[in-house]
């Protein structure tokens, strides 16, 4: 798309159409996010147009469709050093713990959290 483009209702909306469209290259999470934008199409690209950020856009069609930006993309870990491990939140660390099937029973701190995020590496998903 050009940057022209984006300012006008009718490209987004194919853009969007033509984006969902190809269901063989879209993953789990991308084919929910079509199914729940397909409807919406106009409210969404209306935002977009007038150049406003993914989040407020989130936040403005919150009300009419609150699951589309409840969509949670797992985090890469397969490029991530330890020094980057240690940037994320606990939360973070539980959240690709959970994507492996693994709980980290017993653990309180930070680090035993990291170490077993790296301890499962080899139980990493390579959906990305």
């Amino acid at each position: 798309m050009s940057k022209e483009d984006l300012r006008v209702k009718s490209k987004i909306e194919e853009a969007l159409g033509a984006y969902c469209a190809n269901e063989a290259a879209l993953g789990p999470r991308e084919k929910k996010i079509c199914y729940y934008i397909d409807p919406i199409k106009r409210d969404v690209s209306q935002p977009f147009s007038t150049g406003m950020t993914s989040e407020r856009v989130c936040k403005r069609i919150n009300a009419q469709n609150p699951e589309i930006c409840t969509v949670k993309f797992p985090i890469a870990t397969e490029k991530l050093e330890p020094q980057d491990l240690s940037k994320l939140r606990v939360k973070q660390l539980k959240s690709i713990l959970a994507d492996r099937g693994v709980q980290c029973v017993g653990c309180v701190e930070k680090e035993e959290f990291i170490k077993k995020v790296q301890e499962t590496e080899h139980l990493a998903r390579n959906e990305f």
